[in-house]
């Protein structure tokens, strides 16, 4: 019995399979004439494929900075928002409602800059889930209430799949099943860290991510317009002292669309519009040989509840790289490492990834990847009071599920599993694991030349509710490659590998209840 990608088996130790050849066209310099004499660049492939599908900004390698931990994202944020001459946006999930110094930061950037100005946007549900508790979105109103709604733009975004009697029945957590705004994109000025991390004390202390920092202003400012997009189709909060929540939610008039409570089917016509062309491929051009050492930065953005027909752009890039890596025997020997916090992966990512530890008859080098995901003693969800508590032991029974299609495709040899732990959650020593992303490593080369990093939990919910942005970073920069590699390293150092006997094992096996907490998995787990 074999796993199936496309009604094709997959089968990666019997014997070689062919596989279709996909001419691809060279990253580096070479004479036109000896194009056909020499071995396509897997590169160069990578940059045809994503040139149809995402626009490619060029980023100098010495531009792009990579953190390594919670303490050291908080504390960059921290310097360049204080720092800050012209602009402040943010999108995440959400914000902490006890982040009082993040938001005496931003006051105190407003205070010493009357030109500053800062526009946040975040989730409606998850912003406001605890009113008339103090929340998230009474926090920000402070910003508001001293500074006016010309200098602090805060908006909610709330998607257009929960209205009616299924939002007036279905309880608060619960009901971010539906969909949530997840975009991760922190710029300031000319410079945008892109991260899975949101804005709260656990982000910034010990819950492992990545944090991507590019300078470079024309990124930034197309990130800029994505995050405004949004905002104009989002709800905006503002000051209303005589409530007992304190804030209200409205709908201005510029959005230019009725709301998604009042007319949804209206709302994502609109949305489509506006969308729909910002996050298309716009006119690049073919790399060029002058431009072989350079790295290219490929925006991508997951906006299927808002975009009819869907027009996303990192599904079909995610996917359009896996193939290659699949199907392209110049990738034979490459090397991939894939993580999530929330080990949940689509399943047609899951079966690209098992496809490309096969051999081909070009080459006998097999293609090797590691999976690293939480251990379920670093899953944000462990200990927790009620059903969430089970998602530990959903994530536990996805990961067995996933190393039984590995093994029936014969490929255990070629892919492993690890676990992330550092202590224990809800001990003073316990992390929480939250990273996720993509690594690939060419074939004969030693760093990754390709990194997917940005708020994609590359689950069936992150390709179908909720709102993503990442970027695909391709480079042939040889310390932008050493970079990566430690990033992969460092996101390893506490990981170790798990087998499919050490599932089986008394303490990890799970119980009658998995079948919920799998559902609670596929409409509220991951996210965060």
């Amino acid at each position: 019995m074999f796993g199936r990608i496309g009604g094709q088996a997959l089968r990666c130790a019997a014997r070689p399979v062919v596989r279709r050849h996909i001419p691809v066209r060279r990253f580096s310099a070479h004479a036109p004439n000896a194009a056909s004499a020499s071995a396509p660049s897997p590169l160069g492939g990578i940059t045809i494929e994503l040139d149809r599908i995402a626009p490619r900004f060029e980023v100098p390698a010495s531009q792009i900075t990579i953190l390594d931990s919670p303490a050291n994202f908080y504390s960059t944020l921290k310097h360049k928002i204080r720092n800050a001459k012209r602009r402040v946006y943010l999108s995440t999930l959400y914000i902490g409602k006890t982040e009082h110094e993040l938001i005496e930061t931003l006051s105190e950037a407003l205070r010493t800059n009357p030109d500053l100005k800062v526009s946040i946007l975040t989730d409606a549900l998850r912003g406001t889930r605890e009113t008339p508790n103090p929340s998230s979105a009474s926090l920000l109103c402070s910003l508001v209430e001293e500074f006016g709604p010309e200098r602090v733009e805060i908006r909610m975004f709330h998607t257009p799949n929960l209205t009616g009697l299924r939002k007036r029945h279905i309880p608060r957590r619960i009901n971010e099943g539906w969909g949530l705004q997840h975009m991760k994109l922190y710029g300031v000025d000319d410079e945008i860290i892109l991260s899975g991390a949101n804005l709260s004390s656990d982000y910034f202390t010990n819950r492992l991510d990545r944090y991507h920092v590019f300078d470079s202003k024309a990124l930034t400012e197309y990130y800029a317009r994505i995050h405004h997009t949004i905002c104009s189709l989002s709800f905006q909060v503002l000051p209303d002292p005589g409530s007992e929540a304190g804030y209200l939610l409205d709908w201005p008039i510029s959005n230019g669309a009725p709301s998604p409570l009042d007319g949804p089917e209206e709302f994502i016509a609109f949305s489509s519009t506006v969308l729909s062309p910002l996050i298309q491929a716009c006119d690049n051009k073919p790399v060029t040989p002058s431009e072989a050492s350079q790295t290219f930065v490929y925006p991508v953005a997951q906006f299927t509840p808002l975009l009819k027909p869907d027009t996303s752009t990192e599904f079909p890039a995610v996917t359009s790289i896996l193939r290659l890596l699949s199907e392209s025997p110049v990738f034979a020997g490459a090397r991939w490492l894939f993580t999530a916090g929330y080990f949940n992966i689509h399943p047609v990512l899951s079966s690209f990834l098992i496809a490309s530890t096969s051999s081909t008859p070009q080459s006998q080098t097999t293609t090797e990847g590691t999976v690293l995901t939480a251990s379920p003693w670093a899953n944000g969800f462990y200990g927790s009071p009620g059903i969430s508590g089970m998602l530990p032991a959903a994530y536990t029974h996805l990961s067995a599920r996933f190393l039984d299609r590995v093994a029936e495709a014969q490929c255990t040899n070629s892919i492993q599993l690890k676990e992330w732990r550092r202590g224990t959650v809800g001990t003073p020593d316990g992390w929480t694991y939250h990273a996720k992303g993509l690594w690939i490593t060419l074939p004969q080369e030693e760093h990754p030349s390709l990194t997917f990093v940005g708020s994609s939990n590359y689950t069936k919910r992150s390709y179908s509710l909720d709102i993503e942005v990442g970027a695909l970073v391709v480079t042939s920069d040889q310390t932008l490659k050493e970079k990566l590699g430690a990033e992969t390293e460092w996101l390893q150092k506490d990981a170790k590998a798990i087998s499919r006997e050490d599932l089986m094992r008394t303490e990890r096996r799970v119980g009658w209840n998995v079948r919920l907490a799998m559902w609670i998995v596929e409409k509220v787990g991951g996210a965060l």
